[in-house]
């Protein structure tokens, strides 16, 4: 069965969030950091710092939509907080 990825990147080097979503986490990372993402190519070193997990690809983009459309940082460290507690 394959998944699929909301994600939620922050720049080392500014502090900005970038979410996406993709079915392979691990490369899909890798590749941000590598500088084949235009939008994050410049705020590299990136760290992964949520996700979760879908069972479709339709879920994974009404998610990714759903936070990008809050525009809000406020909303974003809520969710890699309560991220933080859960996984720690």
């Amino acid at each position: 069965m394959e998944y699929y990825f909301v994600y939620i990147l922050q720049s080392e080097k500014d502090g900005s969030y970038y979410v996406g979503q993709t079915n392979d986490l691990d490369i899909r990372v890798s590749k941000h950091n590598e500088g084949f993402s235009n939008y994050t190519s410049t705020k590299r070193p990136l760290k992964l710092v949520y996700f979760e997990m879908s069972l479709t690809r339709s879920e994974a983009v009404r998610r990714e939509s759903q936070i990008k459309k809050q525009k809000s940082r406020v909303y974003i460290n809520q969710l890699v907080e309560n991220w933080n507690k859960v996984s720690n």
